[in-house]
């Protein structure tokens, strides 16, 4: 009797990275090679992350994904280039002679189901932890150990940086096939424990120009964008990695709103336009922007990715009067109770004094919620049976 399982399924975790030195363009759409380097910040898991189950078995017909409960077309071209990736580097494995401690044949086909825990294409990097998921799950069920940074690049650019925890750099690389375009922790998780990230969630909707297509455009039509890559970033990059060693949070808040800004600008700066912030968006700006020159000194940042969500970044300490502006300026509509999440919060009274020097008309309504969070571990295995999404049929268990 052959001892092989019916069905080896395998369930990893997944963080979300938000980009400090923003990825904006590819120099090959197929290989998912950037114009630039970027850098971003690993969050916690406990908060936001993805969670993919991938199953493998010699009964299945077909290769199938399920998103969030839903049955989605496994042939999207960036998905088979992750699955195409992964297979070829468990083969190369296999033929090098390192033997695979799972009993599998190559050609069985998976099936795979993936929830996060956060509002899809809402700009909160949704995919960036999708993909990076995917590559980590399937590593382990096909036994490959070596650098993933280019089967969750296929996915999505940036999920190449959701590998690691902590502080992680997106080298773009020189080389044509992209063998040096990979993600390198920076400083990991542990480094700056003071560090705190408030998502402002300004709308949970999908955005109309997705990613894709926006920088796509951008490469085609901004000289501000070639410029930003060629002339800026470069020195950008060293920068802000030296604010991180350093836990410089003056430099570090400065410059990550300064190449928010940036890359927003260079959004403006493509033909037609492309506009991801809101009023909202720009609200939050003017309050964190008045909130700092009432300290003296850069205590909170923003940065916002291609939607009108703001993170902002600030140290544990300022949380509780940062969030208390923020309710001040947009008052929560009917959601009181669930308008923080994450981490817990305690709001501090503002003063007379301070309400006077924000200088804002109260908004009641146009943030949803904040998440509070903090920096964040790379990828995780679940040991536990019961966590996997697909049950002995390979196919979603029910929701519970």
């Amino acid at each position: 009797m052959a001892s092989e399982k019916p069905l080896v399924a395998v369930t990893c975790t997944a963080p979300v990275n938000i980009a400090v030195i923003k990825y904006w363009g590819k120099r090959d759409e197929d290989l998912v090679l950037p114009i630039n380097s970027s850098l971003s910040v690993t969050l916690h898991q406990d908060q936001l992350k993805t969670t993919t189950t991938a199953a493998v078995s010699k009964d299945f017909t077909e290769d199938r994904i399920w998103l969030n409960g839903r049955e989605e077309d496994v042939g999207q071209p960036r998905l088979q280039a992750c699955l195409r990736e992964i297979r070829r580097l468990a083969r190369k494995r296999r033929s090098t002679g390192d033997e695979d401690p799972l009993p599998l044949s190559l050609t069985y086909k998976v099936h795979i189901a993936s929830v996060n825990n956060f509002p899809t294409a809402a700009g909160l990097a949704s995919s960036a932890a999708g993909y990076a998921c995917l590559a980590y799950t399937l590593a382990q069920v096909y036994g490959v150990d070596s650098d993933l940074s280019e089967v969750a690049r296929r996915g999505s650019g940036s999920a190449c940086r959701s590998l690691y925890g902590g502080f992680v750099e997106w080298q773009m690389g020189e080389r044509a096939d992209g063998k040096d375009s990979i993600a390198r922790q920076v400083a990991p998780e542990s480094h700056w424990p003071e560090l705190r990230v408030l998502i402002l969630v300004v709308s949970a909707e999908k955005k109309l120009m997705g990613s894709t297509a926006g920088m796509q455009t951008s490469v085609e039509t901004s000289p501000l964008l070639r410029f930003r890559a060629e002339s800026v970033v470069p020195a950008r990059m060293a920068e802000m990695t030296r604010y991180i060693q350093e836990r410089d949070f003056q430099g570090f808040g400065q410059l990550t709103m300064k190449d928010s800004n940036q890359f927003h600008a260079t959004c403006l700066d493509t033909f037609p336009p492309i506009s991801y912030l809101s009023d909202t968006s720009r609200r939050i700006v003017h309050l964190v922007h008045r909130f700092n020159t009432h300290h003296g000194q850069t205590k909170v940042a923003y940065t916002f990715d291609a939607g009108p969500n703001a993170v902002v970044f600030t140290l544990e300490d300022t949380v509780p009067e940062f969030v208390a502006a923020v309710q001040h300026c947009f008052p929560p509509e009917s959601n009181g109770d669930k308008f923080l999440k994450g981490l817990p919060v305690r709001p501090t009274p503002l003063s007379d004094e301070f309400k006077a020097a924000l200088n804002v008309d109260p908004i009641p309504g146009s943030i949803k919620y904040i998440i509070a969070t903090q920096v964040g571990p790379g990828p995780q295995i679940l040991d536990d049976p019961h966590a996997h999404l697909l049950g002995p049929d390979g196919l979603p268990k029910p929701a519970a």
